[in-house]
């Protein structure tokens, strides 16, 4: 009874995981010469990305509990996010609980009772609009809190970016510790994806390497086999599969699936800086960085819903980008030299990093195309925005949903 599991992303290794925990001989195929998906390692090791995880994101942190990865997760601004506005060059701190906002010196950029008002009724369900005009008639507060938590959770511009999905993501942020901001130490290979590939070998699974999957074998409903070129799979009776790719790849395995019609860009930007000091992250407003994270090891920047930098030229972006992380880096006093001239920089373009969560209904996709098919995949939650954590419940849940 081997369930074959297609994909070691993140929602691949949950569910692979799930799986092997539960007693089932499983085999996880990916086609890249390492495992995680958008949330790989790069070649030499570094993260690509300033990927952070919320207290809300539980099933993401019980993960990372459970193949012991939950200690290189670090806490680094615990006293609120530091944040520079490059309009005034303004360096000040937010704290991303309301909770805290009775401190002024933690509130957000135009906070008021009414803008806050508009905020809650966007947790609200009800109809889908774009997030920008519902929130119009607070420009600061849009630009200042709204703007950079859309396209940090949605990869979406806020003038386009639904409503709802914005919604669900602010109804788990009430709960105690929900807004703490978790970043990996290292990064996401060694602080999550090979902790994850460890643990999923320990339970019994078996790991393959460049097994790209050609088509699937159908018959009668049911999953037959797994074309992967020179090498077959015959599946038995009691076997099974997960498919775990990203969508335009299951749609071209699944010719009938229901897939997102557009995506949106992340840009990230990797400095080879090493330097003392502990790990850092820094919101930054009106700037093509939205997000810096400092680590001993280097510098990343992250530009999300990033339509303009992909188009950039790589030889600009890196000095553009550069000089304005080290305007925040000087801003709060981070350790270290910040010379003028950037260092080394690598920068990796993720042309469709998710789909573009506009209003309207969700896609639904079923959880079981085929009797003993389950899909998994960040882009198949129908609440939640395509994020790590979406990508955990979607592996866990395909997991639960194949026949025992």
């Amino acid at each position: 009874m081997t369930v074959h599991v297609i994909g070691a992303g993140v929602a691949g290794l949950a569910a692979a995981l799930a799986l092997a925990e539960a007693g089932r001989p499983i085999v996880l195929h990916e086609s890249a010469p390492n495992a995680g998906g958008r949330c790989r390692a790069l070649p030499d090791g570094t993260d690509n990305g300033t990927h952070a995880l919320l207290g809300a994101n539980t099933a993401a942190l019980g993960l990372l509990r459970r193949i012991g990865a939950l200690e290189g997760w670090v806490e680094p601004e615990p006293a609120g996010l530091p944040v520079l506005d490059l309009r005034d060059g303004r360096a000040f701190r937010v704290a991303l609980s309301p909770l805290g906002w009775g401190n002024p010196a933690l509130r957000p950029p135009g906070l008021s009772g009414r803008a806050l008002l508009a905020l809650a009724g966007l947790a609200l369900p009800g109809r889908d609009r774009a997030v920008g005009p519902a929130m119009a008639a607070h420009p600061e507060f849009l630009r200042g809190f709204v703007d950079p938590l859309v396209v940090a959770a949605l990869n979406t511009p806020v003038g386009e970016a639904s409503a709802n999905r914005l919604g669900a993501v602010l109804r788990r942020l009430g709960g105690r510790g929900a807004t703490r901001l978790l970043v990996a130490r290292e990064g996401l290979g060694p602080d999550l994806v090979a902790p994850a590939l460890a643990a999923i070998a320990r339970a019994g699974g078996t790991i393959r390497f460049g097994a790209r999957l050609r088509r699937l074998v159908v018959q009668g409903g049911r999953l037959a086999g797994l074309d992967f070129g020179e090498d077959a799979v015959t599946l038995g009776p009691g076997d099974a599969a997960v498919l775990a790719t990203p969508p335009w790849e299951s749609q071209r395995l699944l010719p009938h699936l229901d897939t997102p019609g557009s995506y949106a860009p992340i840009v990230n930007l990797h400095y080879a800086r090493p330097g003392p000091g502990p790990v850092r992250f820094i919101g930054m407003l009106d700037a093509l960085c939205q997000w810096v994270l400092v680590r001993p090891a280097g510098v990343s920047v992250t530009v999300s819903a990033g339509d303009d930098a992909a188009r950039e030229d790589q030889a600009t972006l890196g000095p553009r980008a550069w000089a304005e992380l080290r305007q925040a880096a000087l801003a709060f006093g981070l350790a270290g030299e910040w010379p003028e001239a950037p260092p080394p920089c690598r920068v990796v373009k993720e042309r469709r990093a998710t789909p573009r969560h506009t209003p309207g209904p969700p896609l639904r996709p079923s959880r079981l195309p085929l009797a003993n098919l389950a899909l998994a995949g960040d882009w198949t939650d129908p609440l939640l925005p395509a994020t790590i954590e979406a990508s955990v419940r979607s592996g866990e849940a395909a997991a639960c949903a194949l026949p025992c």
